[in-house]
């Protein structure tokens, strides 16, 4: 048993595995990109249970509309960084010993070698060796070789040297930095936040999750850690191509107040965030929210308040819905409509928008009475109508009642249910906040994981050996330091290296040309 526990983890921390493991994690992150995601969009995977009344059920059993929460997604995540791990160790204790200790010592023979060269010089073997040492060293640390001198006995000196290391230093600083990013973006899931919220023109948004439309966190994410600033809506700002409609900027005039500072003017363009509370505040979207007072036959104010329309083209036709459940005398009452914001009449109940900019805003509304089902605590969506419970108003031919109304204007409501009054037509910001503590560390690690990938791709692993015998034709009674040494060189690298022989020609040459100096 022991046995096949080691036989798996050698397997587990080898190389081979650890990249099928990675490549099995893109592989599995591909379902996140088909399919909707329950965080992103819950709205999206109903749609798709309801349409694959089969497939949708098993789907979701098996985790595809949440991949990255998935018992077999996060498997894969945490054997790769056992993997990781388990592999760098070994190699890491291994690099550091092989750069503490001595280059290996220079083999008996040469003449296997791929790169070979000879030269003979002025001095004695151990002179020459010195000098041999200040030629390998290099004029550059990039270039610089790790030397060794051994003395073989009966006159014969052999220097060994070696550079190269930072390939392997790459190495795994390469897959060091791959381990922190895993740790970085899963410690990003666990404390990320993503919010939405519509503000509208003279109203606030504060930094709290109450005040969010829709909201969504890490399983580690505290709500108290939100940091608290408020931002008012002051003004917005569309501008598009007067020929094509297309648009071309949009600018939000924002106040950020924030704990301990007075309030300052900002401003939220497309693409350029604004900071505030170590989040990111996006300009999502934009719209109209026609501000309207709603009356019942009593004359009670029961409504009154801007309701966000959802564009849906280029020419902001938008479509929304008001709910009035606080009705004091009557049923609950439902409008739901179009804003055209600059109007041109088709026909008899014709109309359409030709502009985005409100140059004729008409509010086109439907009128539903009965129950609104807001008090069966079953969530509804505020910009659709539940007409289940619902009874459209018709007029006495039969046919349904559509009320048109432009801004200032009072129109009454059908079977005297009261009236309403268009006031005014403010304009709307979807803004997305977000919130990720790891992003830095992500970007930190995805720079070293280059760096390290191009040290171990571009760095060459070289080692030179050079034998120095002396010159047997040399005059034996001249004094020290005099006679001629006959040098033998070698090189080898680490695969095939197309630069080994010119790495080699150079050290000879540095050493011909090098002044014979005495040793420290």
């Amino acid at each position: 048993m022991v046995g096949w526990l080691r036989w798996g983890w050698r397997q587990l921390t080898s190389m081979r595995v650890a990249l099928l493991l990675l490549m099995l994690l893109a592989v599995a992150a591909v379902p996140g990109t088909v399919f909707p995601q329950r965080p992103q969009d819950p709205a999206a995977v109903a749609t798709y249970l309801t349409d694959h009344p089969d497939l949708g059920p098993l789907l979701d059993r098996l985790g595809f509309f949440d991949v990255y929460a998935s018992v077999w997604f996060s498997a894969i995540y945490l054997l790769l960084f056992v993997s990781l791990v388990g592999c760098i160790l070994p190699r890491s204790r291994t690099h550091l010993r092989a750069m503490r200790g001595r280059p290996p010592r220079a083999p008996r023979r040469f003449d296997r070698f791929p790169a070979q060269a000879s030269l003979t010089v002025d001095g004695t073997p151990e002179r020459v060796a010195a000098r041999a040492v200040v030629a390998l060293r290099g004029p550059g640390w990039w270039r610089r070789f790790r030397v060794d001198v051994r003395d073989e006995g009966s006159g014969t000196w052999s220097v060994a040297a070696e550079r190269g290391y930072l390939r392997e230093t790459g190495n795994l600083v390469f897959h060091l930095a791959l381990v922190g990013l895993l740790v970085s973006v899963a410690t990003g899931q666990l404390l990320h936040y993503r919010g939405q919220a519509i503000v509208v023109e003279d109203r606030a948004f504060a930094n709290t999750q109450s005040d969010y439309d829709s909201f969504e966190a890490g399983s580690a994410f505290d709500p108290a850690t939100l940091e608290p600033f408020a931002l008012r809506l002051d003004s917005f700002e569309s501008r598009f191509d007067p020929d094509t409609l297309q648009s071309r900027d949009f600018t939000a005039h924002v106040t950020l107040t924030e704990p301990g500072a007075d309030p300052v003017a900002e401003t939220i363009k497309v693409n350029h965030p604004l900071v505030a509370g170590g989040a990111k505040v996006y300009l999502q979207g934009n719209g109209y929210a026609p501000q309207v007072t709603v009356r019942d036959a009593s004359g009670t104010v029961v409504f009154a308040g801007a309701v966000p329309f959802l564009p849906q083209d280029t020419v902001y036709t938008s479509q929304g819905v008001i709910k009035v459940p606080d009705v004091t005398t009557g049923p609950q009452i439902g409008l739901q409509g179009v804003l055209l914001p600059t109007a041109e009449q088709l026909g008899e109940e014709l109309w359409r928008s030709v502009d985005p900019q409100p140059g004729d805003p008409l509010l086109a509304l439907a009128v539903w009475t009965g129950d609104l089902g807001l008090d069966d605590g079953i969530p509804q969506n505020v910009y659709q109508l539940d007409e289940s419970g619902l009874t459209q108003a018709v007029d006495a031919d039969g046919r349904p009642v559509t009320l048109y109304v432009r801004p200032g204007e009072t129109v009454d409501l059908p079977d005297g249910l009261g009236t309403l009054t268009f006031e005014s037509l403010p304009r709307f910001v979807a803004l997305d906040l977000r919130h990720d503590p790891s992003l830095g560390w992500v970007l930190a690690f995805a720079l070293l994981a280059f760096a390290g990938l191009a040290a171990s791709l571009f760095v060459p692993r070289r080692r030179v050996w050079l034998r120095l015998r002396a010159d047997g034709a040399g005059d034996g009674d001249q004094g020290p330091g005099s006679g001629r040494t006959v040098v033998t060189a070698a090189a080898l690298a680490r695969g095939d290296d197309v630069g080994l022989q010119a790495e080699l020609d150079r050290a000879v040459d540095r050493l011909r040309a090098a002044e014979d100096r005495p040793t420290a």
